[in-house]
């Protein structure tokens, strides 16, 4: 393995678009595992646009990330939410809906739960 690797998002190893073109999953692969950076469009709900993707009833992905733009509401399936805003860093186990508030995209970068993000039979 090489000492330093270099990629670039805007070159990702795999791209996965969201349902109605409400954004999309830009993933990079490297030794540690799959990193991502997905941009959710004003009007992208998890429900809505990743649901009829994964097809489980909430999202089963466990995310750590850090929000680069935008802002994001998270509901747990318990009830529990917060919103993360830019600058956040954001941990987010199994089980929740998610979507953009406001008119701007939100972009999250995330290191833990992107690998099967918005794949079929996955998060």
């Amino acid at each position: 393995m090489a000492g330093i690797v270099r990629k670039n998002f805007d070159e990702a190893d795999e791209t996965r678009p969201f349902e109605d073109g409400k954004g999309r999953l830009d993933l990079l692969t490297s030794g540690g595992g799959p990193v991502g950076r997905a941009v959710f469009e004003p009007g992208w709900k998890w429900s809505q646009h990743v649901k009829p993707i994964a097809g489980t009833d909430s999202c089963q992905a466990s995310h750590v990330g850090y929000v680069v733009s935008g802002r994001l509401n998270v509901v747990m399936d318990d009830g529990e939410s917060t919103e993360f805003g830019a600058g956040d860093f954001m941990e987010v186990t199994p089980g929740h809906d998610a979507w953009v508030v406001g008119d701007d995209a939100c972009v999250v970068l995330d290191w833990s739960g992107f690998g099967d993000y918005a794949k079929a039979s996955g998060g």
